[in-house]
């Protein structure tokens, strides 16, 4: 049975209030706590059951974990977008059933063997044990649910210390995968989490003694943060990814995907194009499809100003900004567009403050450059060496091999929208953790464990 606006509503204001009495101090919902330390030790007995089961058994509660992420993938949209503000409801049901289908589970844990004369050496994965995890108010119940796959895959539990803007909504997600886990037959606090999330109950975390491994999704000042605290750290920071157009690709296609990336939950993706650089031959061409066939906005000089002004401020962005759909950016700064506007651009140079701030909202600055050399020079630039995510289009192999070594990216799209590179239109794996920073690129079930090299000399050699 599909449910209705009304029903949806319904369920969702329920929700909240079940979760708004742990503002109280009682926490109803599963894994849910009121104290760091506590949620910590809770975790540690959960991972005392879960590294003991076989796979089959792991991989029983992962299925589970992705039944109710489908069934409850609408729900968790709309908590997300009425607790943050930020995003598309339609585009954060597609995120949640992607994670549900796409994060790998257990098969992404092998084994590494040699067999000689010798005998025999294995290399196994096994769990690093209670997982620390700071997660974003951008995707938050995909970010929890994505991690706590792979997490549980590989034997770990896990505490979540969510961002504060969307405790909520992660929260929910947190009781849900909990209650997987009982249904599976596995133990409750699989995972944890913070009914009040603050920077302190972060800091208990980060030197927690019961905690060697930190995986941090958001900006660079958590990443840092958790670089800073002498354990093993994952780090999914920021990124500015440029999307580069040189003379030899489908413009039409190009203004397409472009836009299509750039505007899916309204710019909130880490890897979303924020800013386009076009070699000049088919700049205006680029800039003519996406006005008259995207729906794109083309602002004037004025309306650029007015849009600096508006959402950035001498402290960073306004977060009020962040992720608003391009009809309510303009009406902020006194422009009324039609309903069927999708994005806000125009053409400036590198240094425009909304070119080269990473802004998580769909205005999208378009560059010109003479040519594809200076449009690599420009993209590199405009990327800021955070190594995150990059994109083009061209049918010039040439060129897209000569801007993939010179861009250097944990990610890299071809022609195509960016969510192609978590599996969205394209192939491959889901993550919403894309640790850049640290190098493990796109996270998964095998990045959150330890190798362990096992060896029988001089014998099980049966050749």
């Amino acid at each position: 049975m599909s449910l209705n606006e009304n029903m949806v509503s319904d369920i969702v204001k329920e929700v909240m209030a079940r979760l708004s009495l742990s503002d109280a101090g009682d926490a109803p919902m599963r894994g849910i706590f009121t104290d760091m330390n506590e949620a910590i030790a809770a975790a540690k007995k959960a991972q005392q059951v879960v590294k003991k089961m076989t796979m089959d058994q792991r991989e029983k509660i992962i299925t589970n974990i992705r039944r109710k992420a489908n069934e409850n993938a609408e729900i968790m949209a709309r908590m997300a977008v009425e607790e943050t503000g930020m995003g598309n409801v339609g585009h954060k049901i597609l995120k949640n059933r992607l994670v549900a289908e796409k994060t790998p589970g257990t098969e992404d844990i092998t084994t590494t063997a040699w067999s000689g004369d010798r005998g025999l050496t294995l290399v196994e994965m096994g769990p690093f044990g209670v997982i620390g995890a700071i997660t974003p108010c951008t995707n938050p119940t995909e970010t929890v649910l994505c991690n706590s796959m792979g997490m549980i895959a590989g034997g770990n539990t896990v505490v979540f210390n969510p961002h504060p803007a969307a405790v909520k909504c992660s929260n929910f997600a947190v009781n849900l995968i909990n209650e997987a886990s009982l249904e599976a037959g596995g133990p409750v606090n699989i995972v944890c989490s913070m009914a009040k999330p603050t920077l302190e109950t972060s800091a208990i975390m980060l030197k927690h003694k019961d905690i060697p491994l930190i995986a941090a999704t958001g900006g660079p000042g958590v990443v840092t943060a958790v670089l800073s605290s002498g354990k093993r750290g994952i780090g999914a920071g920021a990124g500015n990814p440029p999307a580069l157009v040189d003379d030899t690709a489908d413009i039409r296609k190009a203004a397409a995907d472009i836009v299509n990336g750039c505007t899916f939950d309204n710019n909130l993706p880490c890897i979303a194009e924020k800013e386009v650089v076009a070699v000049s031959s088919i700049c205006d061409q680029l800039m003519k499809y996406m006005i008259e066939e995207q729906g794109c906005y083309l602002a004037s000089p004025e309306v650029q100003k007015k849009l600096v002004d508006c959402v950035l401020t001498p402290k960073g962005l306004n977060r009020k900004c962040v992720g608003r759909d391009a009809k309510t950016l303009l009406s902020m700064v006194g422009v009324e567009v039609p309903s069927n506007i999708r994005c806000i651009i125009f053409e400036g140079p590198k240094e425009h403050p909304l070119i080269t701030e990473e802004l998580m909202m769909p205005i999208l600055g378009v560059v010109r450059v003479k040519d594809f050399e200076e449009g690599v020079e420009t993209a590199v630039w405009l990327e800021h060496g955070n190594r995150h995510s990059a994109h083009i289009h061209s049918k010039n192999i040439d060129n897209i091999t000569t801007y993939a070594k010179a861009i250097d990216t944990a990610i890299l799209v071809k022609n195509a929208p960016s969510y192609a590179a978590i599996g969205f239109g394209g192939e491959g794996f889901c993550t919403f953790t894309i640790a850049s920073r640290t190098g493990e690129g796109l996270t998964s079930a095998s990045t959150f464990t330890k190798r362990r090299r096992c060896t029988m000399s001089d014998s099980l050699c049966i050749r």
